[in-house]
């Protein structure tokens, strides 16, 4: 880039956002130059906290007068499809929150609108940046614990979904989503399953709402059957809560791999142990820190959108590959509905 600052700008200024512009100020080839924002109240927190002073209540204007070299999409999924085709008409490059959109046609539409203006395209995310995930990712591919996967399984309980107040802190629109526990968090789950062992070819799922103030599911069971002949399972609900004091948004759960070697455990607290066959479980060493959200991995994640527009490699999350991941979830629904298991189309 011979020494020049990629110029950044940022749309939205919600709970999330707060990481990602704390992140963007970590990564030196990289400017943010202006936000978009129509809450002056909200955009005055942004500019106060991070010094981003040149906020611009319509984004096209922003887009226009900064000419900036991509914009990092940080609101509710229905603002997408307007935002990403005005930035795909400019030639702006995109990285965008999850969810994509409300279905998986206008996702689809996004996707193929920026393919076609040339235009990079990558989701945020983050789960399978997130520390813990690379270091078993590294492992598995190691072999560490064999030369078949067997089995993943995820169990997730936030406590952060019961009594009359759920969400309102961070983020009250939850309460709103016909789709909840799969549509916003098993989009993460999806993906970083698939990170970890591949792609999934059936799936079935069982989903329930715990909490009645809300009006999506809240709780859910969702078993993958891989490619690789791996079985993975997702247990979560947003209603229980972890295990008492221990941070339920660091790791998001308890994670078990197994395979024909031994087995991986990761912990609540980060800490991930390796059990080979007839042994005993020994710690692995790695890092990760309590820094920003989950070990970081908002950093990492936006870190890699940037070495990649820089190098020219694919996004790992592509849209491409994102409506991978939304057909899994939307199976998952399906699955749900109809009480059966649903298989996933072949990669063409």
């Amino acid at each position: 880039m011979n020494g020049k600052k990629l110029r950044g700008v940022c749309i939205g200024a919600g709970y999330f956002s707060h990481f990602q512009y704390e992140a963007w100020q970590r990564i030196p080839e990289v400017e943010i130059v202006a936000f978009s924002n129509r809450d002056a109240t909200r955009a005055q927190v942004i500019t106060d906290k991070f010094g981003l002073r040149n906020c611009y209540p319509d984004f096209r204007e922003m887009f226009d007068r900064e000419q900036p070299d991509f914009v990092d999409i940080i609101t509710p999924p229905p603002s997408h499809s307007e935002l990403c085709a005005e930035a795909s008409k400019r030639g702006i490059h995109i990285i965008c929150q999850k969810p994509l959109a409300p279905t998986f046609a206008e996702a689809e539409a996004i996707v193929v609108d920026a393919a076609k203006a040339d235009v990079r395209f990558m989701m945020h995310e983050n789960f399978r940046f997130q520390p813990w995930h690379r270091e078993i990712k590294r492992l598995i591919q190691e072999g560490a614990i064999g030369d078949r996967l067997h089995s993943l399984s995820f169990r997730t309980r936030t406590g952060d979904g019961w009594g009359e107040q759920a969400y309102i802190p961070r983020q009250p629109y939850f309460r709103e989503y016909p789709r909840f526990l799969v549509y916003e968090m098993g989009g993460h789950f999806i993906d970083t399953f698939r990170y970890l062992a591949g792609e999934i070819r059936r799936v079935s799922a069982w989903l329930r709402r715990l909490n009645p103030v809300i009006k999506g599911e809240d709780c859910g069971l969702l078993v993958f059957e891989f490619e690789n002949g791996a079985i993975g399972q997702w247990d979560a609900n947003r209603y229980n809560e972890p295990v008492s004091g221990t941070n339920a948004r660091y790791t998001f759960g308890e994670l078990l791999v197994e395979g024909s070697g031994g087995g991986l455990r990761l912990h609540l607290d980060g800490g991930i142990t390796l059990q080979k066959i007839a042994g005993e479980d020994q710690p692995v060493y790695y890092k990760h820190y309590p820094r920003g959200f989950a070990g970081d991995c908002v950093y990492t994640t936006q870190r890699h959108f940037i070495d990649r527009l820089q190098d020219g490699k694919p996004f790992e999350t592509s849209g491409e590959d994102y409506l991978r991941t939304i057909t899994v979830l939307d199976a998952a629904y399906r699955s749900a509905e109809t009480h059966k298991t649903v298989e996933i189309p072949s990669l063409k």
